[in-house]
């Protein structure tokens, strides 16, 4: 354990690194200015920090919001860290996990943040599927459009249908309580979690087969680890229901991506994602002729509000872990869990 060399009575010193982000994306002035209430706050907000700047501030640094590498070396250099919480959401692998869970440094990922966000883009994508509307808004345009009954072939109600739902983390809570009012049978498949929790939280557990099988309705919001590339592929798609709808809200990482694809130009099933293998997709990717798809450009989370929800959080948290108190707003990192994240950093050009 390093020894730290630091006044006990020294405020606490808080380096803010946000980048691929920038201060003003995540915090509001005032919740930038309480930050600054809770010790010596040093921003470092253009690009990320180098070895060079972060040097000098490791023996004195209390607290790191960024995703700044930490590496043994640095924690070894920083006998004061208390926490450092990830701005970027994820869970990456440039920190060594097993020096901060031995030293009882917090590592935390405000990715809740951007929940509530996402869930609502999923329940509007799921009645633009069931529901054919921006379908019927191109056929429109184009003079195709027929009326009445006619123009509802193959679509169904959202409400009643049986719904499934593929993890069950921040997302799929958010989203499961959009759901109630459409009444809805729901159930979730989530190999992380025992049955026993799904059930308290009103959803019937099911393997993925069954809930594939089932489901008229089925978001797919399962996080990448080293367990689940590519899971969802032409087997479980042909357990689906045909016309039955299929949504991606999470990782493209997940799915067999041309599969999927080959499944909506089939007309077999209705499908819309969010994410992407690589983005920003090229002009001429023949996926944008795809007549099945529904396309959103990674924007389901991508809100004013859910960016500033990242800072609000860290703040709270921030304020806890330098009282000496729990943090309770954030994803604390597990020694269980976080070596099989499979997150990305995001890009910003």
């Amino acid at each position: 354990m390093p020894t730290s060399t630091v006044p006990p009575d020294a405020p606490p010193l808080l380096l803010l690194n946000p980048h691929p982000r920038r201060v003003g994306e995540i915090f509001a002035p005032a919740d930038l200015a309480a930050l600054v209430g809770l010790g010596d706050l040093v921003v470092h907000d253009e690009g990320p920090i180098d070895e060079a700047a972060l040097a000098p501030l490791l023996p004195r640094l209390g607290l790191l919001l960024g995703q700044t590498a930490m590496g043994r070396d640095r924690l070894d250099r920083a006998p004061n860290l208390r926490g450092i919480i990830n701005v970027e959401t994820n869970f990456l692998p440039n920190i060594d996990y097993e020096a901060c869970f031995a030293r009882g440094i917090h590592v935390l990922a405000p990715s809740g943040a951007f929940a509530a966000a996402v869930a609502e883009m999923a329940l509007g994508l799921a009645l633009d599927l069931v529901r054919g509307i921006s379908r019927a808004d191109r056929e429109f345009r184009a003079g195709r459009e027929q009326w009445g009954l006619a123009s509802n072939e193959g679509c169904f109600h959202l409400a009643g249908s049986d719904i499934g739902l593929i993890g069950y983390g921040d997302l799929g809570r958010a989203l499961h309580r959009l759901l109630a009012p459409f009444g809805c049978r729901i159930a979730a498949y989530d190999p992380w979690l025992p049955d026993h929790f799904l059930r308290t939280h009103g959803l019937e557990p099911l393997p993925l087969d069954r809930l594939l099988g089932r489901s008229r309705v089925v978001f797919c919001l399962a996080a990448p680890s080293s367990e689940n590339a590519h899971f969802i592929g032409r087997a479980e798609f042909e357990h689906m229901q045909p016309g039955s709808a299929f949504l991606l809200l999470s990782r493209a990482a997940v799915v067999d991506f041309p599969e999927m694809l080959r499944q909506a130009g089939s007309g077999r099933l209705r499908i819309a994602t969010d994410v992407f293998p690589d983005e920003p997709v090229a002009a001429a990717d023949p996926m944008r002729d795809n007549s099945g798809m529904l396309f959103s450009a990674h924007r389901a989370g991508a809100m004013t509000d859910a960016l500033l929800e990242i800072g609000r959080q860290s703040l709270a948290d921030a304020g806890l872990i330098l009282r000496g108190l729990p943090p309770v707003m954030c994803r604390r990192a597990q020694r269980e869990t976080v070596t099989r994240s499979r997150s990305r950093p995001i890009e910003r050009t």
